[in-house]
């Protein structure tokens, strides 16, 4: 079925209960597990048509923010689906109390309980208003960035919209577009500290409430980190102080000779990887797209069908519009077995990436659409990254047909800003950390403790006050994750370590490193994460020679790389 023929209805709360509660009681009075796992099978129909609703109207929401009727839908969902979250709380305990667990285990594997067991530690009925102004204040945030209307050069722009200009190659012009997007966020700022200030202290009341120390053991749990820990996750920002900030100031030391600028540069600078501009696609949307398909159709069989099926579908939506949510993002539509694709291309390399990046979500998650129990189509976030990364690292021997003369800079670039991004990644993290362990800080003293991260994890960007709110050490505040999806950012960052061993393998064989691709991607979410990635033959990046053995391949190849005649 066709995206714009998916039927929406609101549902109704008090038939949901209902159903939520007569399923539950099913399982609880089961008098064999035959009649157990059918009331299983059923909850798993009823949420999956709960969840595509939301879905769909969130996704309609995010491609015109300015729709009233998705706007009120999503006032809705943020409301009654903390009220949803409380009934299959009682499911979930009812599975985890359940006699027949250990048929289910033996049928469906034993993780769905681990996750259970963490869901419930951080969820309770006691903090259901808390989770509803969550959302309505995060809903408050991307709102926000939508609206953006930026004045540059006699236009008006979005905030991705704005994006080319910030990379131009005109020294003035790629200035003046920075301080342009700095201006806009100064000029919100006081919003942009409100929202977040009251987003910090809500994350810690609940945190309190549910019996921790505040936000940050209980923003573990709901990330469903089901295999390391805290101290895990401090160990990996060690090596990449250690590995990749050497080496990815290294990058931006060559850049600034190749731009003829003193080190460390300006923000804006460090925009500009080569002096003639940066790679980019050398077709529109429809090129992209076109290319797309070439890629995925010669890259495998089950690529080619998953591809097509995007496109038949209408299941992606690429095009920057006003209205438009920033960022991008892959989601699932359950009930249709699919899943849908959000962007907003800019004439960017990032419109390639997007085609690969989100499409690797969506592969995995179109190659895992029959697991039962669904939430286990997934992995979690850090599995579901390597999907991604990865992938844009297999369309390499396709980069021509995306970016023509632009080819050879675009290698060099895309896997200079692989390396380069796992330090800012890490800063993000980083950052998370101070916050909610010291929630009643100041937003100045937020603001200072992002600039002192920069001097430690990105050392090469000028902080002289040049660019509004980038140079003053407030730019995490354009980070969406930071405001709604906190300690996710670190997933990417472990994802980018473990693509950069797929990107290794490509350089010696391209079809072993397809079967390894392969024999992680096809676990789906059976397994945690490091468990898929041993079952895969991969390294674990929280392994401190995982890192520095990237880093060395990477500087090797970066190094022999010839760059000759590229300005």
């Amino acid at each position: 079925m066709k995206f714009s023929e998916m039927p929406y209805e609101r549902p109704d709360m008090s038939t949901l209960k209902e159903q939520f509660a007569a399923l539950t009681e099913r399982l609880q009075n089961a008098p064999d597990y035959a009649a157990a796992r059918a009331a299983f099978l059923e909850e798993q129909v009823l949420n999956k048509h709960v969840d595509t609703l939301f879905t769909l109207a969130s996704v309609r929401h995010t491609i015109d923010t300015r729709d009233k009727f998705y706007d009120e839908e999503m006032e809705f969902a943020n409301s009654a689906m903390p009220q949803i979250q409380q009934w299959q709380d009682s499911w979930t305990a009812a599975m985890l109390a359940s006699p027949y667990r250990k048929n289910f285990a033996e049928e469906y594997g034993d993780l769905m309980f681990v996750n259970a067991e963490i869901e419930r530690k951080a969820f309770s009925p006691d903090i259901m208003e808390e989770l509803q102004q969550e959302n309505e204040l995060t809903q408050q945030y991307g709102k926000l960035l939508a609206s953006a209307q930026i004045p540059f050069e006699g236009g008006v722009y979005t905030l991705s919209q704005l994006s080319p200009f910030k990379n131009d190659p005109d020294d003035a012009r790629r200035l003046a577009a920075w301080k342009a997007e700095g201006q806009w966020y100064k000029d919100n700022q006081k919003q942009l500290d409100d929202i977040y200030d009251k987003l910090t202290h809500l994350r810690d009341k609940m945190g309190k409430k549910l019996g921790y120390e505040g936000y940050t053991t209980l923003g573990y749990y709901r990330m469903g980190r089901n295999c390391y820990t805290k101290a895990d996750v401090e160990k990996f920002r060690a090596a990449v102080v250690k590995y990749l900030v050497p080496l990815a100031d290294s990058i931006y030391r060559e850049q600034a000779k190749r731009l003829g600028k003193q080190y460390p540069m300006s923000f804006a600078d460090n925009a500009l990887m080569f002096r003639s501009g940066n790679p980019a696609p050398c077709g529109d949307a429809d090129a992209i797209l076109a290319q797309g398909k070439k890629f995925y159709e010669e890259l495998s069989p089950e690529t080619g069908i998953f591809f097509n099926t995007m496109l038949d579908n209408e299941l992606l939506d690429v095009l920057s519009t006003p209205g438009k949510a920033a960022g991008g993002y892959c989601t699932s539509l359950w009930d249709y077995q699919v899943p849908f694709i959000f962007a907003n291309f800019n004439g960017t390399q990032h419109d390639v990436e997007v085609v690969t990046h989100e499409a690797g979500h969506a592969f995995a998650a179109y190659t895992n659409r029959d697991r039962v129990p669904y939430s286990t189509v997934w992995p979690s976030m850090e599995g579901c990254e390597v999907h991604s990364m990865s992938m844009e690292f297999f369309a390499w021997p396709w980069a021509e047909g995306f970016f023509g003369k632009d080819t050879r800079k675009f290698l060099y670039s895309h896997l200079a800003g692989a390396l380069t991004f796992i330090p800012y990644g890490t800063m993000v993290d980083h950052f998370q950390h101070i916050v909610y362990e010291k929630p009643d800080l100041t937003p100045a003293e937020r603001h200072a403790a992002w600039k002192e991260l920069l001097g430690i994890y990105m050392p090469w960007m000028k902080l002289d006050g040049e660019i509004p709110f980038y140079s003053e050490g407030e730019g995490w505040q354009r980070q969406k994750h930071i405001y709604e999806s906190p300690f996710y950012y670190i997933d990417y960052c472990l994802a980018q370590t473990v693509s950069l061993q797929f990107w290794a393998m490509l350089q010696k064989d391209r079809a072993n490193a397809w079967e390894h691709y392969m024999a992680y991607t096809r676990q789906g979410g059976s397994r945690v994460f490091t468990e898929l990635l041993k079952n895969a033959g991969l390294d674990s990046p929280f392994e401190e020679s995982c890192l520095r053995g990237v880093c060395e391949t990477a500087k090797q190849w970066l190094d022999s790389y010839d760059l000759t005649g590229i300005e």
